[in-house]
């Protein structure tokens, strides 16, 4: 009898061994290599005067964690937004969705130069909110405006006016070099005690996304099968709202805006599983997680000993795949 394993379970019983195998490479490999027995005392046994100590625990550890949790909340967030609005264009990115948290968070350094961590992901949180709000509501009052390439023009006009109104205000009130963090996504830059904050609201926007995988399903197959069938579209879409928001806003409150990755993983999870986002959102987030780690590895080594800001690396891969899209899915009014 031959055991057939499903791509699903596959990708779901090997992730576990390639995130251990890419934690491992991204606390070794760097400007600075550190062999493995120092990482492993580093761990076990930290000496605070050591300073490759300092570089392992302070650092690529932390580095290496946020990497992972950022790829797989941005995918698992632009595979609900695809789903939802049956629109293979959406994404955190291109919908405005992330620069409406910078804008948040630009924000807040001028209003409370001081706030806590919490308070900034609290204010991301609150951007991620209003960005997609403008969204939907330019999307629903314009022609045809709900289209894939429509919908993603609009959400291009809308990240472009909270990032240009973000980079005004940042110059005037001289805050530009404490901005540019979450525009560069720096990911070397990873705060372990904001790591520690947002796991709590990544776990909750984690809980909704998975308990409403299975309506999200049906609504992707068009919002007349899925009131047939008995479904509140109104309260799925509600709930897939606050799961995109809390999942891009803590992204961007841990690392800053992050191209790309909800926009690839989605499309790459359904051409591997199908189209049962029971499993296209856990391995979803399995594949962005992989995906983001991987980026940032390479971007140590692409302009070596200096290292290539992540976006970058994730547009290269990212914008050609954008443009494959549009040539070959077309902007017809239908998403």
């Amino acid at each position: 009898m031959q055991l057939r394993i499903s791509p699903s379970a596959l990708i779901l019983w090997l992730s576990p061994v390639a995130m251990v195998l890419i934690i491992i490479a991204s606390i070794l490999y760097g400007a600075k290599n550190i062999d493995a027995w120092t990482v492993w005392k580093a761990i076990v046994a930290f000496d605070p005067n050591d300073v490759n100590h300092q570089i392992v625990r302070y650092s690529r550890l932390p580095r290496a964690i946020g990497a992972l949790l950022i790829g797989a909340l941005l995918a698992i967030s632009g595979a609900i937004m695809q789903g939802m609005t049956r629109n293979y264009l959406a994404s955190p990115s291109i919908m405005g969705v992330s620069d409406g948290s910078v804008f948040a968070i630009t924000l807040c350094m001028i209003i409370q130069p001081g706030a806590s961590s919490l308070e900034m992901i609290m204010y991301s949180l609150v951007g991620s909110a209003v960005a997609v709000g403008f969204v939907f509501w330019m999307a629903s009052v314009l022609p045809y405006g709900m289209s894939p390439v429509r919908m993603a023009i609009i959400g291009t006009i809308i990240g472009t006016f909270f990032s240009s109104i973000s980079a005004a205000l940042s110059s005037y009130f001289q805050v530009s070099q404490d901005v540019s963090f979450w525009y560069n996504a720096r990911l070397h830059q990873m705060d372990p005690h904001l790591i520690k904050l947002a796991m709590p609201f990544a776990i909750a926007g984690l809980a909704v996304a998975c308990m409403i995988s299975k309506s999200i399903t049906i609504l992707s197959l068009g919002e007349e099968i899925s009131v047939s069938l008995g479904q509140k579209t109104m309260v799925i879409k509600i709930l897939a709202i606050v799961s995109v928001v809390i999942l891009t806003g803590i992204s961007v409150a841990l690392a800053g805006n992050i191209s790309f990755v909800g926009l690839i993983i989605p499309h790459m999870t359904r051409f591997l599983v199908g189209v049962d986002y029971r499993r296209i959102i856990p391995c979803a987030g399995v594949l962005g997680a992989i995906f983001l780690a991987l980026s940032d590895i390479l971007s140590r080594f692409l302009n070596y000993p200096f290292e290539t800001p992540i976006g970058v690396v994730t547009a290269l891969i990212g914008v050609p795949f954008f443009l494959y899209l549009i040539y070959t899915r077309g902007g017809g009014k239908d998403a």
